[in-house]
């Protein structure tokens, strides 16, 4: 058993390597710096201070960041995840021959550039862009409307499409994966489609419900691209107030004392979603 166990642990090594190379030691070097005060240029005061988390908490702009990035995620995470279960309940339940090639084409827009497709969503939703060309041509209106860019709707419609597949792939496996001899089971016990998914396909699902709602909730709420090139002012993230201090703000301490706050309330957002959806289910079961 010991020469088993050093044989798995000599397999992990460079993977172990690698992520205390990547990630462990990086975080280390974030908590030890958001501890110190940025003093002119690239130098610093190592003395012990929370002021970074101080500013962190304690100033409105902050605070307003922190609540805008949390409810932009919250919501990309909701529509994403309503928009992806009826495609991926329909491909598992309805398409009989040649899923392979219906998970391709659901995957198909992800191959280009995520930049790519940021930008796209910003050129739909510009003043000359496709949605206000067509309203006009249509007669529908006669300026172009203004408040289709640069604000929270437009982040949280171009992340939620970004974020599709994302949603789409777990849930679609997590709903595969039913036994199909239990709906056949509900239904002979009177259950009609609609109380046969709510009592049998969705509880059984939930672990891709919230496998995509980790997958996507987590990574919006960092995502500063998105904001910077549709969001505007008005839309502006916690994550480009990170990316400010750590560019032009010149501030580092600070941006890593955001940056570990960030952090830590998503953790904890997470681990009570997934808390409350398990207990959820095992009051259900």
């Amino acid at each position: 058993m010991r020469s088993e166990a050093l044989r798995g642990y000599l397999l992990l090594s460079p993977t172990l390597v690698v992520m205390l190379g990547i990630m462990v030691i990086p975080m280390i070097g974030m908590v030890v710096l958001s501890f110190w005060t940025q003093l002119a240029g690239t130098t610093f005061d190592t003395t012990f201070t929370l002021k970074n988390y101080s500013d962190a908490f304690t100033r409105e702009m902050y605070r307003i960041l922190f609540v805008r990035s949390l409810g932009i995620s919250l919501l990309t995470t909701l529509f994403t995840v309503l928009l992806a279960y009826p495609v991926a309940y329909y491909v598992a339940f309805h398409v009989k021959r040649h899923k392979m090639v219906w998970i391709v084409l659901m995957t198909l827009p992800f191959w280009t550039s995520y930049l790519l497709r940021v930008f796209a969503w910003k050129i739909i939703l510009g003043y000359n862009g496709a949605i206000n060309s067509g309203l006009i041509s249509l007669g529908a209106i006669t300026e172009p409307l203004t408040f289709l860019l640069y604000n929270p709707t437009a982040v949280v419609i171009t992340l939620t499409h970004a974020w599709a597949a994302f949603a789409i792939l777990p849930i679609y496996v997590s709903l595969e994966k039913i036994d199909r001899s239990l709906l056949e089971a509900a239904t002979d016990l009177g259950d009609g489609p609609v109380a046969r998914f709510f009592r049998v396909v969705l509880p059984l699902s939930l672990p891709g419900i919230i496998a995509a709602s980790v997958l996507i909730f987590i990574p919006t709420v960092g995502d500063y691209v998105t904001p910077s090139l549709v969001g505007g002012t008005d839309g502006y993230m916690i994550s480009n107030a990170i990316q400010f201090q750590f560019a032009r703000g010149n501030n580092w301490p600070l941006g890593a004392a955001l940056a570990l706050s960030s952090m830590v309330i998503v953790t904890a957002m997470v681990l009570v979603f997934v808390f409350a959806v398990r207990r959820a289910t095992a009051r259900i079961g």
